[in-house]
């Protein structure tokens, strides 16, 4: 059985995530967080990718991404790649760093891009590292493009701390309910 087909647009825009073999720690320490990052950094020059948000996990990982040209599969492939042979090197492993192939979701519309950022950036609130999104190192987000999605950063931090306070619906669910 074949990998599933991935979506590619030019101009798309996904929340992509990928996390680690059996949930495994695939960010140890700071090292690890700052050379994944060293990595996306070059991987966004390369292919031309805009990075909307992020949030890094000790297992995991989430990307609010745009790419211009259709290259998120050859974009994710080097970034995973490379991350995978560095931290197997550093740690003296062999085997799978990751779980499978990265997942990726094409963000469709303003209140599917709205749900991703506040998915995105509660990630480690929601998984007790921190108490808010702002607190936590490995979390970022693009106050340009908040901006003009809520209007002002602060309308932003209330709609996240908004969903604090609720269940969040699982993404496929925002953007089900088109």
């Amino acid at each position: 059985m074949g990998h599933k087909h991935r979506v590619e647009i030019p101009g798309g825009l996904y929340h992509v995530t990928a996390r680690g073999n059996a949930q495994a720690t695939i960010f140890v320490d700071d090292v690890d967080y700052v050379e994944f990052l060293r990595m996306l950094e070059a991987v966004v020059s390369q292919y031309r990718w805009l990075t909307h948000a992020y949030s890094l996990l000790p297992n995991h990982y989430h990307l609010l991404v745009e790419t211009p040209d259709a290259n998120l599969a050859d974009g994710m492939h080097r970034l995973n790649g490379r991350y995978a042979r560095r931290f197997n090197q550093r740690y003296r492993r062999f085997g799978h760093v990751f779980q499978g192939p990265y997942g990726a979701q094409v963000v469709e519309r303003d209140e599917h891009l709205q749900e991703a950022y506040r998915y995105v950036v509660l990630n480690p609130v929601r998984a007790g590292l921190c108490e808010r999104f702002e607190d936590w190192p490995w979390t970022f987000v693009d106050a340009e493009i908040i901006r003009e999605l809520f209007g002002s950063v602060e309308a932003f931090r209330a709609f996240v701390a908004d969903g604090v306070q609720r269940p969040q619906p699982g993404l496929n669910q925002v953007a089900a309910s088109a």
